[in-house]
């Protein structure tokens, strides 16, 4: 038997109020920066309260749309904001001059230890902060956090006389930061990274007449987008800023910024993808390591580098057959095997069947070839381009502009004019990044 006991419920009302709604209401499409070249520079208009392309969906309901829509409102006013901010970096003398003091001021030791950027900020400037020290670290430029209220009792020791300070304050008056300044080594380079223009409108910067003003203004105000004020394009434009100032900066610091950042980024998907190779000469099979075959009555060097840029070189036909050039290409590494300037692919000599273990190599068809059928590319060319030549299919010049690529053929990396290594199309032709 189901006993049946009354549902209690407990509502609050308030009477006299006036009812809100429940969310605010979208603002409208605002201008980009104005500048005196362009005064109306107009940004595309927003479509910040559309919903006409859900309203095709009958399952979609309210508020489903009532979501999806505040959702493109926010990803709209905070890419009208970083299109703003372009243009300003492309147009105002003010934005440009300090971008290049800055580049200069965190490179001015060229990366040599004992030299780094100290990065300051409280409150979302402080994870701003944070997320960039790991980001300029990452790309090989030494970074630090500092928070300049532990800086007052004793982290002040952090600074070194050949350090670089970066401010990020979006109002430019940064309670904490400004206790902080006057305790700053007057030959210390400081960069200011805040919502104002000039440089006359910043508190820092007023008392700091040397540092670097490193504009990051938004279109309008967080409040007027989104009906309060938190910081949400504010800081939307001072990390993409911040991440413009360590691509560059690291440029300058490192001849091959991709080494460095996978030399410090060993670890997860991003570590993995760093490893992977990413031009030829990574996957070539050097020369030196491909073992050449000897006659029996001649002493026997399996690791002498031949020299495929000349024709001086044993015959092919000089008493080899099949079977000395299937034991040379298991025995090695690499699989592959040669007789002075001729070559054997692995795949080649997968091929040897039974009959053709006995037979001069030079008889056997399609086994060993020689130097001038290989396809000579540049070593330092990119593992994925070299793949989309081959798949056209590739016409090298060395392979004289007659026949297409076939998985078989051997591919000559050439560094500085030299064959370095060597490949079989087939690789690159599976290649996949």
């Amino acid at each position: 038997m189901v006993e049946h006991c009354p549902v209690h419920n407990s509502e609050v009302y308030l009477l006299g109020l006036t009812p809100r709604p429940t969310v605010p209401p979208p603002s409208p499409p605002s201008p980009s920066t104005p500048t005196e070249a362009e005064p109306n520079t107009i940004i595309d208009e927003l479509c910040l309260d559309d919903v006409e392309a859900f309203e095709n969906t009958p399952e979609t309901d309210s508020l489903t749309k009532q979501r999806l829509s505040g959702a493109v409102h926010v990803l709209n006013t905070e890419a009208t904001a970083l299109r703003s901010l372009t243009h300003l970096y492309k147009t105002d003398a003010t934005a440009t001059q300090g971008f290049d003091a800055a580049v200069g001021a965190i490179t001015r030791h060229g990366g040599e230890r004992g030299s780094k950027l100290v990065i300051c900020g409280v409150g979302k400037s402080g994870h701003i902060a944070k997320k960039l020290v790991a980001t300029f670290n990452s790309l090989g430029v030494h970074a630090t956090f500092l928070h300049p209220t532990e800086a007052l009792h004793g982290d002040l020791g952090k600074i070194g006389k050949h350090d670089t300070v970066l401010f990020i304050t979006f109002s430019g008056k940064t309670a904490e930061l400004l206790a902080l300044l006057p305790h700053l080594d007057a030959a210390l380079p400081v960069i200011v990274l805040t919502s104002h223009t000039h440089p006359d409108a910043c508190e820092i910067i007023r008392r700091r007449p040397d540092a670097i003003l490193l504009p990051a203004p938004i279109h309008e105000p967080e409040t007027a987008s989104f009906g309060v004020s938190a910081p949400t394009t504010s800081t939307t434009t001072a990390l993409a800023l911040g991440d413009a100032l360590a691509v560059v900066a690291s440029s300058e610091t490192h001849a091959a910024v991709p080494s460095v950042f996978a030399r410090n980024h060993p670890g997860g998907a991003i570590g993995q993808d760093a490893r992977k190779p990413r031009l030829l000469r990574e996957i070539a099979v050097p020369l030196a390591e491909i073992p050449v075959w000897s006659p029996p009555n001649k002493s026997t060097n399996t690791t002498t580098p031949l020299d495929p840029n000349t024709n001086n070189c044993d015959s092919i036909d000089n008493g080899a057959c099949g079977a000395d050039i299937l034991k040379l290409g298991y025995d090695s590494r690499s699989g592959w095997a040669r007789i002075g300037n001729a070559i054997a692919s692995p795949s080649r000599v997968r091929k040897l069947d039974t009959k053709s273990l006995t037979s001069r190599v030079s008889a056997i068809p399609d086994l060993l070839v020689e130097r001038g059928e290989w396809i000579s590319i540049r070593a330092d060319t990119r593992i994925s381009q070299a793949a989309e030549w081959l798949r056209e299919p590739l016409r090298s010049p060395g392979y004289g502009g007659e026949a297409a690529c076939k998985e078989d053929s051997v591919l000559a990396v050439v560094e500085d004019g030299e064959v370095v290594g060597v490949l079989e199309a087939g690789r690159l032709l599976e290649w996949q990044e």
